[in-house]
């Protein structure tokens, strides 16, 4: 049988899993979590005879060319394009005509290591500790007095694939007028941003650094965190003492970027950030003598492009400290675009506007240039007359990481 493969980096991540995956889980395996060792199989598996498939005949020239499946694991770096696609059409329909804003919260360095042994809720507090700190500064009277609307995306990963956990927030540049507590006047009219300014992040930094740690203080009193050998004396209340004074003595990064021009530029951002994973296949240089080289940026540097090498135990160990735990959802919307009364208050803003404005258009994902599927056809000779065979699942195809058996 003629077979056509399509086209792929030269390396990617799979490669990595399938050739040094077994011997990581066989060293280190007591320490992963089973969304870990899911994802290790996954990848290694992605659009392998593992998964089955289908073998597509061409009619007028009888090419064949083999299709396996896609294991759609969202830490796959080959299988975020069509849940992407899908997403941001969703999402065109509830982005605003004004300009919008980037901020970034960010977890200190100190908390590393608390975030990685209790994920789901060091990840879940950081995003509503953002949330809730965009919600009270916003609608405080004297600096904006409005209700916004936020999506956060998290990331938990640096250039080099250390843990710097982190959340990305889209928000409006202003909102529906509010009282003090963020309660949507029963009338309200669209309160903007200055063009060009959000809100001070000076205030954003200290809100969110008492809120994240007034959350985490409840959660050690409570018993709800597993706590690493090297902060186990935490476990005592009075050991605690110059711990939270290190954390509430430090600065806590809050940054906001430059404001986007509009909905269009908002879609290509989210394009880009929503459904990132960890490393692109495309970053990836070389895998030789159980050695990963890759690209990355050191921001430290002015952004300029480095190569790092590292031993594939430790390229591993980096990329499933960044596998979320099962079920947690690591995009968000809040305020105006939270479910609850979503439609009905996006309905009001775009009223307001377009009195204010003259303009309520709603944007549309193609600013985001989402090329649809071409039509199918022989790669061959370019023939339309294709017949698919299922291929079933390769019984006994290699994967990387064997299955759990503990």
């Amino acid at each position: 049988m003629n077979a056509s493969a399509t086209e792929r980096p030269a390396l990617e991540v799979a490669e990595v899993i399938r050739r040094y995956g077994a011997g990581f889980v066989e060293r280190y395996g007591g320490l992963l979590s089973d969304a870990q060792r899911k994802a290790l199989r996954d990848l290694a598996a992605c659009r392998t005879a593992a998964l089955g498939g289908h073998v597509e005949h061409c009619l007028d020239c009888g090419h064949a060319r083999i299709a396996y499946n896609s294991c759609r694991n969202r830490h796959c770096p080959k299988c975020q394009a069509l849940a992407r696609a899908h997403w941001l059409d969703q999402q065109a329909q509830h982005l605003l005509p004004v300009e919008y804003h980037h901020v970034v919260f960010t977890l200190p360095a100190e908390l590393g290591e608390l975030a990685l042994a209790n994920p789901a809720t060091l990840y879940d507090l950081l995003l509503r500790s953002a949330a809730a700190t965009l919600r009270e500064v916003a609608a405080n009277p004297k600096r904006l007095g409005a209700a916004l609307g936020v999506l956060m995306v998290l990331h938990t990963w640096g250039q080099n694939l250390h843990h710097h956990p982190h959340v990305h927030c889209v928000v409006t540049g202003g909102g529906l007028s509010c009282d003090a507590a963020g309660t949507v006047d029963a009338a309200p009219c669209w309160r903007a941003c200055r063009p060009g300014f959000f809100l001070p992040v000076r205030v954003l930094s200290r809100v969110f650094r008492g809120k994240f740690l007034a959350g985490l203080r409840a959660a050690l009193g409570q018993g709800q965190l597993a706590l690493p050998p090297r902060l186990a004396a935490l476990a005592e209340a009075p050991a605690r003492s110059g711990w939270w004074a290190t954390l509430y003595a430090k600065d806590w990064v809050v940054y906001a970027k430059p404001p986007f021009g509009g909905p269009a530029q908002v879609l290509k951002y989210l394009a880009r950030y929503t459904h990132r994973v960890a490393i692109s296949n495309a970053r990836l240089l070389e895998l030789s003598d159980g050695r990963v080289t890759f690209r990355y940026q050191d921001y430290a540097d002015g952004r300029r492009p480095k190569t790092m090498t590292l031993e594939a135990d430790e390229f591993l160990r980096r990329f499933v400290q960044h596998v979320l735990p099962r079920g947690f959802v690591k995009v968000r919307h809040y305020g105006l675009l939270a479910n609850r009364q979503r439609e009905a208050r996006l309905a009001t803003c775009r009223r307001l506007l377009l009195v204010a404005n003259g303009t309520a258009a709603v944007p549309s994902a193609d600013a985001v240039s989402i090329k649809p599927a071409p039509p199918r056809c022989c790669p061959q000779c370019g023939g339309r007359r294709l017949v698919s065979q299922a291929l079933p699942p390769a019984a006994g195809a290699p994967t990387a990481a064997a299955p759990d058996s503990s």
